[in-house]
């Protein structure tokens, strides 16, 4: 048993102590900040300090008895290693036969025992959900106990970052437009105030950004929108003087942070307010249930947000091209420097990075590199530490899933590149994950279609051979804002919570199928495409993708023969594309590199049905 995980066990005795103290019988703590953000500043890292597990996505149960961690299949892997020794049991969300959090506590509490939580880091859908499956047992619920408070002795500051402002011309519209647009939504749904409490919402309204959760640029915050005002809740330490007067001139009135409560408490009257259960907490919608007209809707600003505007887009596309390159440059980089110099999975990602920062736009990552070679790539969201840190050999397959904040946009894309030597099993697995991707890309579809109806484009040639993955195909990106944004996304399966929307002209998804063979090796392919308006006519109007990201597939890890004639032709005019976009910003050796690299010189023939048609790409 190491030293780490005997602390681990002496910080659970610790809150147990406590929970005794308190009348506690059962305590949660999830992954969640007082937004329900998917990524936490490491002030809200509670689950993490009792667990040790580190994932974006888990919560952690503790009893006088046990304790355990739910989580989903993208970090089944890593919880395994991570949670081993400390006494918290993996609860691997839906597998068969794993109950839910919910039926876990109706199962195991008795009637008339306390469930305690930081009422302001559970959502009031979570919550809600809580309080109906335990209904019968007659359980109390503590949800003003944040009991980290007496034991986190050494816990991070309040986060409180700078905050900037985000001009016109890269917003591509004013906050009197956002305003105007988000009260119209209102107005739609019968609410004439709104409780606004998702940060990147927040940001995309007032068009400023903030730096309170690593990679993601947004600030604390709180926004009440009304038929006639926009306040926003925020620390003052976070405005200079110029943030200050932008937001006076917009007519935004500011108040501090922690103002929401009394403000909320005190509203006069009662009012229609929309406010979205996902993301409020629970603590404030029980300030406000009885007292005011909730009208319980998704922010009205989550599908503005989403729907990017021409300004936006014109921007990245020319952000992602940059990124591309960088990306690009990067494999080129590896593959003629592997077994000539030392390079790890942490000094391949600098270098990526390095080369990132040299793009006169960049602001930061947006989000910490993955890079995961041989069976590190198995574990999905993966991260390397000192101890985990591998050396790259010329054999096998590295994974690199990465992406930049930059002025003009987010940029997430993943490549698995071949190092050397690679198993036939690896070359299936990787075509048909490159056959998947390409297909989604290729996709047409009738207005109405919603990430459920196109996902299995992306899955079908591994699911021809019984193979899949635990994680969605695609989701949302954010402008400048967070690399994970919905409210589309690509899943076949939909979980309680989960948002179903239809895909809209506008919208930016990540295409990201993958197959994951524990202690062997990880695959995953990823482009950023945009959702547009294709032709309409007497069927109903027709939509298609454009690709954002061209970085070149890796030829050496393609299997022809698994290749459908369909999804040849795609790979090969894909590349063919990759070198057209990239080959004019590489160096001559790059070039040449990247000409062999996509095929572009070759001639391949195709063959349809009886006869054979010749393509140049």
């Amino acid at each position: 048993m190491t030293m780490e995980n005997l602390v681990i066990q002496e910080r659970l005795a610790l809150l147990r102590s406590a929970m005794q103290a308190a009348g506690i019988d059962f305590y949660m703590m999830p992954t969640a900040d007082f937004h329900n953000s998917e990524y936490v500043n490491d002030y809200f890292k509670v689950r993490e300090y009792f667990c040790n597990f580190s994932g974006s996505n888990g919560t952690l149960l503790v009893w006088q008895e046990g304790a355990g961690l739910w989580t989903d299949g993208r970090y089944f892997i890593q919880a395994e290693k991570e949670l081993e020794g400390t006494t918290v049991d993996l609860f691997r969300m839906l597998e068969e036969g794993v109950p839910t959090i919910e039926e876990f506590l109706k199962e195991k509490m008795e009637n008339g025992q306390t469930l305690g939580f930081d009422g302001r880091v559970i959502s009031a859908m979570n919550g809600k959900r809580y309080e109906k499956a335990l209904a019968d047992k007659r359980i109390q619920f503590a949800y003003d106990k944040d009991l980290a408070e007496g034991i986190w002795t050494d816990r991070p500051d309040f986060p409180a970052g700078k905050v900037t402002v985000l001009g016109e011309d890269v917003a591509g519209k004013s906050v009197e437009e956002k305003l105007q647009e988000t009260r119209e939504k209102m107005a739609a749904e019968g609410a004439d105030n709104l409780l606004l409490t998702k940060l990147d919402d927040i940001m995309w309204l007032f068009n400023i950004r903030g730096c309170d959760v690593e990679c993601n640029p947004v600030a604390m915050s709180y926004a009440y929108i009304t038929e006639e005002s926009a306040l926003l809740f925020i620390q003052s330490k976070a405005l200079d003087s110029k943030v200050q007067e932008y937001l006076a001139g917009h007519r935004v009135i500011v108040k501090e942070y922690t103002e929401i409560v009394e403000y909320l408490s005190e509203l006069s009257g009662k009012r229609c307010i929309l406010l979205d259960n996902r993301y409020c907490s629970y603590m404030l919608y029980r300030l406000l249930y009885g007292k005011q007209n909730l009208i319980e809707k998704k922010n009205p600003t989550e599908i503005l947000k989403a729907r990017k505007n021409p300004v936006e887009i014109a921007n990245m596309e020319k952000i992602y091209l940059k990124d591309s390159v960088a990306v690009t440059k990067f494999i080129y980089w590896l593959k003629t420097n592997i077994g000539k110099q030392e390079i790890t999975e942490i000094s391949a990602a600098d270098y990526l990075e390095k080369l990132r920062r040299e793009i006169p736009e960049f602001l930061d990552l947006s989000f910490p590199t993955i890079a995961g070679y041989k069976e590190n790539g198995a574990i999905v969201h993966y991260t390397a530490t000192e101890e985990s840190n591998a050396t790259l050999a010329p054999e096998g397959m590295l994974l690199v899933d990465s992406g930049g904040q930059y002025v003009g946009g987010t940029t997430d894309v993943t490549r698995t590149i071949v190092l050397g030597a690679v198993s036939d099993e690896m070359k299936l697995h990787y075509t048909l994950v490159a056959a998947g991707m390409l297909q989604l890309s290729a996709a047409r579809w009738i207005y109405g279609c919603t990430g459920r109806n196109l996902d299995i484009l992306a899955r079908q040639p591994l699911w021809n051979i019984g193979k899949d993955y635990n994680h969605g195909t695609g989701h949302g990106i954010g402008y400048i804002l967070n690399v994970h944004e919905g409210p589309q996304n690509l899943r076949w399966r939909f979980t309680e919570g989960m948002t179903e929307a239809v895909l809209e002209d506008g919208m930016l998804t990540s295409n990201e199928p993958g197959l994951y063979i524990q202690g062997s090796h990880g695959i995953r392919i990823e482009n950023a495409m945009i959702a547009k308006n294709d032709v309409k006519n007497e069927y109903g109007q027709f939509m298609h993708f454009e690709t954002l990201t061209w970085v070149p597939l890796d030829m050496d890890a393609i299997d022809e023969r698994y290749l459908t004639d369909t999804t040849w032709a795609l790979l090969y005019a894909y590349q063919r594309e990759v070198y057209d976009k990239i080959s004019p910003y590489l160096t001559e050796e790059e070039r040449e590199w990247l000409r062999k690299e996509t095929k572009a010189d070759s001639t391949v023939i195709l063959k349809k049905g009886s006869h054979e048609d010749t393509m140049s790409v």
